[in-house]
């Protein structure tokens, strides 16, 4: 059990629950991930479940649960609604506008975003980046907030936004200005795109399955990507790259490492590293390495 956590046991052999809400949710890789981190941490009467709860569903159910309620993972749509609910708030949480983490506190609930580990997590881990002071990030919606705090954190000060629409990037605008990240935008349709990928440190991509496979030539200059595409795996852009010679890391290596955090603060104890990756490829069909 926890000996400094967070949290400690109400009474012996009582369940202390964890879970991961969002809408649709079925699909969510969280129950594989933390079970698998309370099984080795010994945390035998620790759960975890999926709950199917919108953004409103999500405000109400915070206020509607017990005291054995520890943690939530939250997926969308609910993670802005999730840093609106909390009564304290880290800063790169502030800085992202959104949450990805509930943790019970003595008067409500703390909001976190480890969304950012998961970014810099994966590209430490398994794209091998470390250090560099350009980025080339595609799309501007709840992820590319995410990765341009943790771009900061990496170092990088200065990012090429590109993006279908610009009038959508206020947002993801307004994250760079609050980490002191200097940013242009681009629209995605027009910008050179194999000269930005090749003249840039790293480069993220946000967008969706199959929006950007017809660039996947163009950017396959690329030295280092995230793409956070894990389904289906390998995408287009990515074999390019990787055909190229450029280095990977991908969507579940992100789900992994914002995982740990998560964890640790759920229990209070350091996440096992190992056997929270061997679960994830386990379930998944060993798709991808997921070195850490």
């Amino acid at each position: 059990m926890p000996s400094d956590g967070v949290f400690s046991d109400p009474a012996p052999a009582t369940v202390v629950r964890a879970g991961v809400v969002g809408s649709p949710v079925g699909h969510s890789l969280s129950p594989v991930l933390h079970g698998a981190a309370y099984t080795a941490l010994d945390l035998e009467h620790w759960t975890y479940e999926r709950i199917e709860r919108d953004a409103d569903g999500l405000t109400e159910l915070a206020g509607e649960l017990g005291p054995e309620w520890v943690g939530l993972s939250v997926t969308m749509p609910g993670k802005r609604a999730a840093l609106e609910l909390a009564s304290e708030v880290t800063d790169r949480a502030v800085a992202v506008g959104a949450a990805n983490t509930l943790v019970r506190r003595p008067g409500g609930w703390a909001a976190d975003c480890t969304d950012v580990d998961g970014v810099t997590g994966a590209l430490r881990s398994a794209a091998g980046f470390s250090s560099g002071h350009s980025g080339l990030l595609l799309g501007a919606g709840g992820t590319a907030a995410a990765a341009l705090a943790a771009f900061a954190e990496l170092g990088i000060g200065e990012v090429t936004l590109a993006v279908r629409e610009p009038a959508r990037a206020a947002e993801a605008l307004q994250t760079a200005e609050r980490v002191g990240l200097r940013t242009r935008t681009e629209r995605l349709d027009s910008l050179d795109l194999a000269r930005a990928s090749s003249s840039v440190d790293v480069v993220v991509s946000t967008l969706p399955a199959g929006a950007v496979d017809v660039h996947a030539r163009e950017l396959a200059g690329a030295a280092c990507l995230l793409d956070v595409i894990y389904h289906p795996w390998p995408t287009p852009l990515a074999t390019a790259v990787q055909q190229a010679g450029g280095r990977l890391a991908t969507g579940l290596d992100m789900l992994l490492h914002q995982a740990f955090g998560q964890v640790e603060q759920f229990t209070g104890c350091a996440a096992p590293r190992e056997a929270m990756r061997d679960a994830m490829s386990a379930a998944t069909g060993a798709v991808v390495p997921l070195p850490l």
